[in-house]
């Protein structure tokens, strides 16, 4: 089956409301007030792509990858991302949530500020992601892969990081509160704070 590509167009004011754009290609596409509400995907690839004041509401995307695109001021509103890629891909301005994030890979994507309240990030890939100053609060993050990620005054209160892999983050510039930890967790975020610890 042939897969039909897009390069180096622009979109405005498009409405593809429902439509299905399957294991479509868009390679440096800028797409501007597109209406993508229910649109759905399937092993769709938009690389170094941009969207600026876009309508993603309801969308599903299964196996599709964002790769380096910048998305600014789009509305995510019950978008459901289901095994993609979406790796150095920038949300500036979004409206995140709610939104339904099944497994994936996030490496290396900016979600600077972004509100990401109650949602369940449990086992995604964020490693080297930049989540300061996002608001993290009561989020599910069990067994999340956070390695090297930027929490740098992100807020954590009531967050579950039970299982979560933390290398290389510095968890003492996060806001913590009644943030769920496990064993290692807790080391990692005694010895930040100057602890020596001891095993037995």
């Amino acid at each position: 089956m042939t897969v039909e590509v897009h390069e180096d167009v622009t979109f405005h004011g498009d409405d593809w409301y429902g439509d299905d754009l399957g294991a479509t290609r868009f390679v440096r596409c800028t797409f501007s007030q597109v209406d993508l509400s229910e649109v759905r995907t399937s092993g769709a690839v938009f690389e170094h792509c941009v969207f600026d004041g876009c309508r993603f509401n309801s969308s599903v995307h299964t196996a599709s990858a964002f790769v380096a695109c910048e998305l600014r001021r789009c509305s995510l509103f019950d978008v459901t991302f289901e095994g993609c890629k979406v790796v150095g891909t920038t949300f500036a301005e979004c409206t995140t949530r709610p939104m339904r994030i099944l497994g994936g890979q996030w490496r290396g994507s900016s979600l600077r500020g972004a509100n990401l309240t109650k949602l369940d990030l449990s086992g995604l890939d964020l490693r080297e992601a930049d989540l300061s100053l996002a608001d993290l609060s009561g989020t599910l993050l069990r067994g999340t892969q956070l390695d090297g990620a930027n929490l740098r005054d992100a807020k954590l209160v009531g967050a579950d990081l039970v299982g979560a892999s933390l290398d290389r983050v510095d968890l003492a510039a996060a806001q913590l509160r009644g943030t769920r930890l496990d064993l290692t967790g807790a080391v990692l975020l005694a010895e930040l704070h100057g602890a020596v610890v001891h095993p037995g």
